[in-house]
Parts: structure tokens; C-alpha cells; sequence
């Protein structure tokens, strides 16, 4: 069994909102469970019930989280039915998640190190009986802090999950003359964060971003523009987003999560 890191570091990832007792409830189970640990909120945006963002910023975030850290993203509009959950060690880190592809863009559809949990298993552990609907608290919290005690270990908690749920998020389409895409989510500042790799767009001499009928340069940064100017650039996190500098683009183009975005070689 893997040593758990001296200080373990859980992670949260949700649609539960900041309005509610959820994420305070779910943390404070953590804790009963696993005093030392220490709780950091990845995010509790994401959109309800699209488990297709929860994975995309997992995928993009857990890197810059040391070796050990357990990760719990719960975005399940299929809690208490018979959808399975599942626990996967990827990248020296481990997470958990509903089976409903929101762990597909960080371990892929059939992992090595992936076990399905077994309710017979779960029912012997002494923790409280599970509500249909807050598997968050009744199920992942404790789970979650079972594994950062170095309580369990995966073969522990049910049998290897085998193939698990894709994304609902295609893949880019990389032709010889352009890179299709869509958006994928949205920050605090309305920029269009898309699913194409900053990396792709090395096959252009000058790429282009084509969206909502217009076109876009690739700059550098937002302060390469003036204010008010739309513009395309690879963000902090690797991927290609659509901005307004000092604006709202999602506001000003009148687009929202899903909306196509191509890269094309300039023409002029």
C-alpha cells in the first residue's frame, strides 16, 4: 500500500454551489474521518449537472498538486441509481468520481489502476447509511479520507472497473488546414475557455480563431489589446481561449458553453 503523504491533501470539485450547507457538511465528514487532513476547494462552479467541465479542469489542474493528493470531483445527476462509483491512481495521485465520464479526460476510458466500489464493501465499513441523494457527504467523504489516511487501498474498496464512461466531450478535429472545436467553459471574467490544445496550433505559420461570425488574432496576453478588442490566446492552463480586453466576451459575442470554434492559417 502506498504511504500517504505526512499532511494529506484532499481536493473538491462540485456543482454543489457556495449557497448551501453541502460543501461545509461534506468537508466536515472529511474531517471526522481524517483529522489531519487539509481541504482545498478546486472548484464548486462547475455548471449542475455536467460532469463535462468537472473533467476538463481535473484533467488541467491536478499537476500542480503534489504527489499522494486525493482528488474528489462529485458532479452526479445520477446519484442514487445504479450508475457505479469508481477510485483510479493516476499520475502518483488518486481520484474519485461518479462513473459518468467525468474521470475519462484524466485517466482515459480503460485504466490501469482503477477499481469500481462494491456496495456490499461499503456497507461493512460502519459508515453511515447512504441518503439517495448527497452521496457527496454519505459516500465520497468518507472514502475520500479512508484513502488519504492510507486506510484502504484501491483493490480494497471492489473489483478492477474495466472500461469506464467516455466524456461526453469529443475530442478536437485536427485537419491539415484547421483545428475544430468547441467552448467548454466560462470563467469569472467571461472568457471562452475551448477543448483545443495551445500545442496544436504550431502547425500554423499565423493561426486565425474563428467564432460567433468573426475572426481573431493570437496574441500574447490581454494587455496586447486595447480595451474593448476581442482577441485569441493560449491561457495559463494550455489551452486556446477567446477574450475582450478588459470586457465580457461570452457577453459580447453572445455565445455560451458548446459554441464551435475553428483555427485557420491567417489570410491576411
Amino acid at each position: 500500500m502506498p504511504q500517504p503523504p505526512a499532511v494529506p491533501i484532499i481536493t473538491l470539485t462540485t456543482d454543489f454551489g457556495l449557497a448551501g450547507p453541502f460543501v461545509g457538511v461534506m468537508k466536515g465528514v472529511i474531517l471526522a474521518h481524517c483529522p489531519t487532513a487539509r481541504l482545498v476547494d478546486l472548484t464548486h462552479d462547475i455548471p449542475v449537472h455536467w460532469p463535462v467541465e468537472a473533467g476538463f479542469w481535473l484533467a488541467r489542474s491536478h499537476g500542480w498538486f503534489p504527489p499522494g493528493t486525493v482528488h474528489v470531483a462529485v458532479v452526479d445527476p445520477g446519484v442514487g441509481t445504479s450508475r457505479g462509483i469508481i477510485a483510479a491512481r493516476h499520475a502518483g495521485q488518486l481520484f474519485l468520481a461518479p462513473d459518468n465520464g467525468l474521470l475519462a479526460p484524466v485517466v482515459g476510458t480503460r485504466p490501469d489502476h482503477c477499481h469500481r466500489l462494491d456496495e456490499a464493501w461499503r456497507a461493512r465499513q460502519g459508515w453511515a447509511a447512504p441518503s439517495a441523494t448527497f452521496h457527496g457527504r454519505d459516500i465520497f467523504a468518507p472514502l475520500a479520507a479512508a484513502f488519504a489516511a492510507g486506510r484502504i487501498d484501491l483493490a480494497d474498496i471492489g473489483p478492477p472497473a474495466g472500461e469506464i464512461v467516455p466524456s461526453l466531450l469529443e475530442e478536437p478535429e485536427v485537419g491539415e488546414a484547421e483545428v475544430r472545436g468547441v467552448v467548454v467553459a466560462i470563467d469569472h471574467f467571461g472568457n471562452l475557455i475551448t477543448n483545443i490544445d495551445g500545442a496544436t496550433l504550431a502547425r500554423f505559420r499565423r493561426a486565425e480563431v474563428l467564432a460567433a461570425g468573426q475572426r481573431f488574432g493570437l496574441r500574447r496576453t490581454y494587455g496586447d489589446c486595447r480595451p474593448g478588442e476581442f482577441l485569441a490566446l493560449v491561457n495559463s492552463f494550455g489551452v486556446l481561449e477567446i477574450a475582450l480586453a478588459q470586457g465580457n466576451a461570452a457577453d459580447g459575442l453572445g455565445v455560451s458553453r458548446g459554441a464551435p470554434v475553428t483555427v485557420v492559417s491567417a489570410t491576411r
